[in-house]
């Protein structure tokens, strides 16, 4: 199973920024895919995943009404949308799934993880 996720970069505040993750190595029917990230000197957190079946999402609540997780238009792609982006964004953004219907906001609880994109929100 491999992620590999990409679109990070340079936002500036408010302004929006779409990150994508390719997924490749078994089907994901059964599988919830998350984002998380990590800003310098902090730990890892959730920021949101969707159950790959019924694309039912879950969001932290940092981001709840500015980011969007869904489906890529290409084949086994997940995007994270972000809107109206704050310093607070700037952090490596990682893609993962998890072998569960469910979701986790707990890194410990997925299987797979890509490498990171960083997001750095600028004024």
């Amino acid at each position: 199973v491999q992620l590999q996720a990409s679109g990070g970069g340079l936002v500036q505040i408010g302004g929006s920024l779409r990150l994508s993750c390719a997924v490749s190595g078994r089907t994901f029917n059964y599988y919830t895919m998350g984002w998380f990230r990590q800003a310098p000197g902090k730990e890892r957190e959730f920021v949101a995943a969707m159950y790959w079946a019924s694309a039912r999402t879950y969001y932290a609540d940092s981001v709840k009404g500015r980011f969007t997780i869904s489906r890529g238009t290409a084949e086994n792609t997940v995007n994270l949308q972000m809107h109206s982006v704050k310093p607070e964004d700037t952090a490596v953004y990682y893609c993962t799934a998890r072998s569960s219907v469910t979701s986790s906001m707990s890194p410990s609880d997925y299987n797979y993880w890509g490498q990171g994109t960083l997001v750095t929100v600028s004024s």
